[in-house]
């Protein structure tokens, strides 16, 4: 009896054992698959601060272009540049909020600034807009303004290498930024002077895409419906914007897209936010 009772005891130790050892495999594959999505979104996240890297870049290199038209008093060229130039910077808007006050002092409108009172403190691209479209003159003020642009954008590119950009800063930005296109720019408040608003459009867009495109192998392994849904989305925004490409590269006047085309650009806007807000599914 002693003899069975010991076979007994062996056999329940040597099977807890070999639970113990396969709860430990199993512990050690979620480990890994976690390390790896870690190293994932590490390795998208050093790819999006690279992209931000060269669109701050080329925004100052367009800046400088822009302010040395404004300086040789040649309108037609700084009209040229500015929705071109404008574009570097709102492709990487979706992380607009590491930018501190240099947003505000480079994208501010004026209806903003009112708002808040501090009108007198308005600067940047949009107070130079103003100046070119509605003015229509460059004098010693705008000259002026321009040289303070070029300050700052000197400054954000700067600071581009040290911005803090985190996966979670990209996803929330992305989803914010749309919902802004959606419900506030589709309105024409953002170029309310050049109505140039789908320049700013397409690079929204296309900044939001670059998140998605440098998350997406990690979302598919996750949810590959989900990833699809989103891609096809975006491939709708794009083609309503496509219909306003004018024949030159760039876009038409806002001016010209009319009210049952700037709902359907804001409806299918809001049909790619809501799946993209579910992206964060990634760091889950």
């Amino acid at each position: 009896m002693k003899k069975l009772t010991t076979l007994l005891l062996a056999s329940t130790l040597l099977i807890a054992a070999c639970g113990n050892d396969d709860s430990k495999k199993d512990d050690s594959k979620t480990s890994k698959k976690d390390d790896g999505v870690k190293a994932e979104l590490k390795q998208a996240t050093k790819a999006y601060d690279k992209y931000t890297d060269e669109q701050l870049n080329e925004f100052l290199k367009g800046t400088e272009k822009f302010v040395k038209a404004i300086e040789n008093n040649d309108m037609a060229q700084a009209k040229a540049l500015y929705p071109k130039v404008r574009m570097y910077y709102e492709r990487s808007e979706p992380v607009a909020e590491a930018f501190g006050d240099l947003d505000p002092k480079i994208d501010a409108r004026l209806a903003d600034m009112k708002e808040e009172k501090k009108e007198k403190e308005w600067s940047g691209y949009h107070k130079i807009e103003k100046a070119l479209y509605e003015d229509k003159k460059i004098d010693d003020v705008t000259k002026k303004d321009a040289q303070q642009l070029l300050k700052d954008a000197k400054e954000l590119h700067a600071k581009a290498d040290t911005l803090d950009i985190i996966p979670k800063l990209m996803l929330q930005g992305s989803v914010d930024l749309l919902n802004e296109v959606a419900t506030s720019k589709i309105t024409g408040e953002e170029e309310i002077y050049s109505h140039t608003d789908l320049y700013d459009f397409k690079a929204n867009v296309e900044g939001a895409q670059k998140i998605y495109d440098l998350f997406k192998p990690i979302l598919e392994k996750k949810d590959k419906k989900l990833s699809d849904d989103i891609q096809m989305n975006f491939d709708k925004v794009n083609q309503l914007l496509d219909k306003y490409k004018d024949n030159n590269g760039g876009y038409e006047s806002f001016e010209k897209v009319s009210k049952k085309d700037r709902k359907a650009f804001a409806d299918a806007v809001n049909a790619l936010g809501e799946p993209l807000s579910k992206m964060a599914v990634i760091t889950e």
